[in-house]
C-alpha cells in the first residue's frame, strides 16, 4: 500500500515547484525584463539600490497588476508490468493540467530626500495562483498499476490486475501563494556610488486536495475480491483535505554605480528559511483493500496536523548593466543565479540538482516622443534538472521567454505602461522510478497593465 499512500506525500510542492521566483513583478517588467540596472520606480524590486538616481526628490508610487495563465502538460508511458495489451507491454497516457492567476496585483512605493530614499512593496514574490488536474497525473495511474500488478492479500494470496480490469477516477487541485512585504533604505554615498540594505517578509499560504478511487470492472476481479471478502468492487478510496501556511524573512543587498551613459548594479538576496505546516481540514478518508486506517495514515505521516516541511526560498544574485546610446535608445542585460541546490527542499530533493537557476537577459528601450516609450526583452532560463528531481507535481522545463509593451507618460504625474511576455519551453524527456517514462511540456502567458504616479 505504500504506492497508493505515495501518490499524495510529493503533493505539497504541487504548483510552486520549488525553483518559482516571481521576478515578474510589474507591466514593465514583461515589456523589458532586463532591469535589474533600471533606475525607475521598479528599481524597489529589482535594482533598490538604484532608487539613489530617481529623476527628483519627492514620492513614487506604482500599481500593477498581471494576469498569468499556464498549462501544464505530462505524456506518460507505462513500460512493462508483466501483462500484454494489444500485443505491447506499454500504455500510453496523457495528462493535462491549467494553472491560472488571472489577479497578480503588485505595490511599490519609493520616498527620495537628498541622499536617502525609503522604498517598499507588496506583492507576490512566489506563486499566486492554482493548478487543477482533473484526471490525475502520470504518478497517480503509475502507482496505482504498480500497486495492482502483484498485491499482497495475505500468506501466498496475490490479486494481480492488469489496467484493463479497473478503472481509476482520480483529481488534484492545489493552490500556492507566497506574499511578500518589503522594505529597505538607499543611501547614496556619492554622486556615482549607492548602497542599499532591507529585508522582506514572506508568507506562504496553499491547500491540496484529491482524491482517488479505483474499482474493478472485470466480472473475474470483482468475484475474486468477494471471495476475499472485500467490499464490493471497490479496491481504493483515498481523499486528502489539507491547508498549509508558514512564513520567512529574505535580508537584502545591493549597489549601484553609475558613471555618465553606463549604469551597473548587483543585489543579493539571502536564502529564506521557510517551513510549511499542515492543518487538516477534515480526516484523511482511506479504504485500500483491506488496510486498516491506521496503517495508512503512518504512511501518510507527512500530511498529519502540525507536520513541517521545507520549502526554503532560494539565494538570489543578480547583476545588471544599462547604457544609453543616444539620449532616446538604451539598452541593459542581465545575469541571475539562484542558488537551488543551498535551499532546502522535502525529501532534501535539491540535491538531486546538477546546478542551481541561470538566467540572461537582455532589452532594449526606445523614446519615440517625450511621451511614448516601446520596449521589448529577452531572458533564458536554464535549471538543472535531473530525472531524479523531476516530479509530476513539480517538474521544470528549460525556457527562453520574449516581451514586449509600451510606456505613455500622460503628464508629469502620471504614467501608464502595458506588457505582454510568452515563454517557450523545451520538452523534457526522461524516466521514473516506476518504469514510466514521461514527456513534460508548458505553456504560459502573462499580460499586465500599470500606472505610475509622482506626488
Amino acid at each position: 500500500m505504500a504506492a497508493i499512500a505515495a501518490i499524495f506525500v510529493a503533493v505539497s510542492s504541487i504548483h510552486a515547484g520549488g525553483l518559482l521566483t516571481n521576478s515578474n513583478q510589474s507591466a514593465s517588467f514583461l515589456r523589458m525584463m532586463a532591469r535589474d540596472a533600471s533606475t525607475d520606480i521598479f528599481s524597489v524590486y529589482y535594482n533598490p539600490a538604484g532608487l539613489s538616481f530617481l529623476p527628483h526628490d519627492g514620492f513614487f508610487l506604482s500599481i500593477d497588476n498581471q494576469s498569468a495563465f499556464q498549462t501544464r502538460d505530462a505524456n506518460s508511458r507505462l513500460l512493462n508490468y508483466g501483462w500484454n495489451l494489444d500485443g505491447d507491454t506499454s500504455k500510453k497516457m496523457d495528462f493535462e493540467g491549467d494553472a491560472s492567476a488571472p489577479i497578480i496585483p503588485t505595490i511599490m512605493a519609493a520616498y527620495k530626500q537628498d541622499k536617502l530614499t525609503f522604498s517598499g512593496m507588496l506583492g507576490f514574490t512566489s506563486g499566486g495562483g492554482k493548478a487543477t488536474f482533473n484526471n490525475g497525473l502520470p504518478m497517480f495511474q503509475t502507482l496505482v498499476v504498480s500497486t495492482f500488478a502483484n498485491l499482497p492479500l495475505g500468506g501466498d494470496t496475490r490479486l494481480q490486475l492488469n489496467p484493463s480490469q479497473y478503472d481509476v477516477d482520480m483529481n488534484m487541485k492545489g493552490t500556492q501563494y507566497i506574499f511578500g512585504g518589503q522594505f529597505g533604505i538607499t543611501y547614496q554615498i556619492n554622486d556615482w556610488l549607492s548602497v542599499y540594505g532591507g529585508g522582506r517578509m514572506n508568507f506562504f499560504f496553499g491547500s491540496q486536495k484529491g482524491s482517488i478511487l479505483v474499482n474493478a470492472t472485470d466480472p473475474a476481479v470483482q468475484a475474486q475480491t468477494k471471495a476475499l471478502g472485500l467490499p464490493g468492487s471497490q479496491l481504493a478510496d483515498v481523499a486528502l483535505d489539507v491547508d498549509q501556511s508558514g512564513w520567512g524573512v529574505t535580508p537584502i543587498i545591493g549597489v549601484d554605480a553609475s558613471f555618465g551613459k553606463w549604469n551597473f548594479a548587483a543585489k543579493y538576496e539571502f536564502m529564506t528559511n521557510l517551513n510549511i505546516e499542515n492543518k487538516s481540514n477534515s480526516p484523511l478518508r482511506a479504504n485500500i483493500l483491506y488496510q486498516e486506517s491506521a496503517q495508512l495514515k503512518a504512511l501518510l505521516a507527512s500530511y498529519d496536523d502540525g507536520v513541517n516541511t521545507p520549502s526554503d526560498i532560494p539565494a538570489i544574485l543578480t547583476l545588471g548593466a544599462r547604457y544609453e546610446i543616444i539620449p532616446t535608445v538604451h539598452v541593459s542585460a542581465g545575469y541571475h543565479y539562484y542558488f537551488d541546490k543551498d535551499a532546502g527542499m522535502a525529501d532534501d530533493k535539491q540535491k538531486l540538482l546538477t546546478h542551481g537557476t541561470i538566467e540572461w537577459l537582455a532589452g532594449a528601450e526606445w523614446d519615440i516622443t517625450d511621451r511614448v516609450t516601446l520596449s521589448a526583452g529577452y531572458q533564458n532560463t536554464n535549471y538543472g534538472l535531473s530525472d531524479g528531481y523531476q516530479r509530476d507535481t513539480s517538474f521544470s522545463c528549460d525556457s527562453y521567454s520574449i516581451g514586449f509593451g509600451g510606456r505613455i507618460k500622460m503628464n508629469d504625474a502620471v504614467a501608464f505602461n502595458i506588457g505582454y511576455m510568452q515563454s517557450f519551453y523545451d520538452d523534457y524527456t526522461g524516466m521514473t522510478t516506476y518504469q514510466t517514462e514521461n514527456t513534460y511540456s508548458r505553456t504560459n502567458k502573462v499580460f499586465g497593465f500599470g500606472a505610475e504616479f509622482v506626488f
